[in-house]
């Protein structure tokens, strides 16, 4: 049995989790699922420009982790982009690092934001979708 993935800290969710081909329509292509630490990943890497020491701090993991994080990021945008595929952002074991509660939209109560597979909690008092 493997070992259980820990926690990862994400600075923030994506402000667009879908990205397609130009052209193509839905049924024509394959979606590429990157996990929210694979694009916090990308993120600091990339686009911060960090050290993956640096980055694997924020992120509360190991260098080596990070590493591998990152390599798996990246060939996933490469077959994205190489291939012509539609790319999807979401799910993973992340954690939002100092940010705000997240408030259901309906009964505005504060939802526990915890880390998990599901990147949406579900209000547990009226069952609606959150959001940030």
């Amino acid at each position: 049995m493997p070992r259980p993935k820990c926690c990862r800290y994400i600075g923030a969710m994506p402000g667009k989790t879908f990205f397609q081909p130009e052209g193509a329509t839905p049924s024509s292509f394959e979606a590429v699922l990157l996990t929210l630490d694979e694009y916090e990943a990308i993120r600091l890497a990339d686009l911060e420009g960090l050290y993956q020491e640096q980055a694997a701090s924020r992120m509360n993991v190991s260098r080596q982790t990070f590493g591998r994080i990152v390599e798996a990021a990246h060939r996933k945008v490469a077959d994205v982009i190489v291939n012509g595929k539609a790319l999807r952002i979401e799910g993973g074991p992340v954690s939002l690092a100092g940010a705000e509660p997240a408030r259901c939209p309906r009964c505005r109560r504060t939802l526990d934001f915890t880390c998990g597979e599901r990147n949406e909690p579900l209000c547990p008092h009226c069952r609606k979708h959150a959001e940030k």
